[in-house]
């Protein structure tokens, strides 16, 4: 079974018994998830802590991705510091944020790992809900907020910034 029918099950799952505790999802980690986890990372990331690259890890790709199943499964990975970065926040470069760059092998397990809850927590997003979800982007935010808006007597709409929340 592949990676993506296994979402399609969990997501079946989730579905149908929206008040199941998923306590056991370990099983679906195995090589073939973290070879998919690799492949949906960007390859021109930033390396963390450890300088290693993306190029770098694939050299003995499938030798890395079982080390870090092993690890993962054993409960002997420990995820490497995130290399925090301060990037330019307006055009002039006045103001910066910052931000964490975690190492290669980390983004992979994240991924992998975000691909075993997506498919759950999915099911219990409303439609309307745009952050941070698969193929749904601050533009198809501001097409639903047109559709929604044009069809009421909307008078105003607000927007804030809150500046400095984070």
């Amino acid at each position: 079974m592949n990676v993506l029918t296994k979402q399609k099950r969990i997501a079946q799952l989730a579905r149908q018994s929206p008040d199941m505790s998923f306590t056991a999802l370990n099983h679906y980690l195995d090589l073939d998830w973290l070879k998919a986890a690799h492949s949906r990372c960007r390859k021109d990331s930033a390396p963390g802590v450890d300088g290693q690259t993306m190029a770098d890890y694939e050299t003995d790709l499938e030798q890395n991705l079982k080390s870090l199943l092993d690890r993962a499964k054993s409960g002997s990975y420990f995820a490497p510091p995130v290399k925090r970065v301060y990037i330019p926040k307006d055009a002039a470069g006045k103001e910066t944020r910052p931000i964490g760059i975690p190492a290669i092998e980390d983004k992979i397990l994240q991924r992998a790992v975000a691909m075993i809850l997506e498919p759950i927590y999915e099911q219990d997003f409303l439609d309307c809900s745009y952050g941070f979800r698969p193929k749904r982007s601050a533009h198809g935010a501001l097409d639903a907020l047109w559709r929604n808006s044009m069809g009421q007597n909307v008078e105003a709409i607000l927007d804030l910034d809150m500046r400095k929340f984070f």
